[in-house]
């Protein structure tokens, strides 16, 4: 008897680990999904580090960025990436706040043509 109590006991251990397991990596999985906008910065605030990117659609995307923030070809948000420029912007988005986590120039000339 003592022998099977045992066993039970390992038993509904290992499926609680189990199932808290999977709920834990269902979350992170969760964090990592990545989105992406095309569009015109319509505005770009350095003091805040947050820019507004207006799709073609006419939709307006407010995102935010950060030091580890990379932007494709060594460029600067604000200096070389400004209002006016045609981006390409992968995101994450968690609690509604979009963090962008690449940014890459699509060029000025196209820009015109979304605008």
């Amino acid at each position: 008897m003592f022998f099977q109590s045992k066993v039970r006991a390992a038993v509904v251990t290992a499926i609680v680990t189990l199932l808290s397991l999977g709920a834990w990596q269902g979350m992170a999985a969760q964090d990592d999904v990545f989105h992406m906008v095309k569009g015109v910065v319509k505005s770009i605030d350095k003091d805040s580090k947050t820019m507004v990117v207006k799709t073609a659609d006419g939709t307006e995307h407010t995102i935010k960025w950060t030091d580890k923030t990379t932007v494709a070809g060594g460029k600067d948000l604000g200096t070389d990436i400004a209002e006016g420029s045609k981006v390409s912007v992968k995101y994450t988005e968690k609690a509604g706040e979009k963090t962008a986590v690449g940014v890459k120039d699509m060029g000025k000339a196209t820009a015109k043509a979304v605008q």
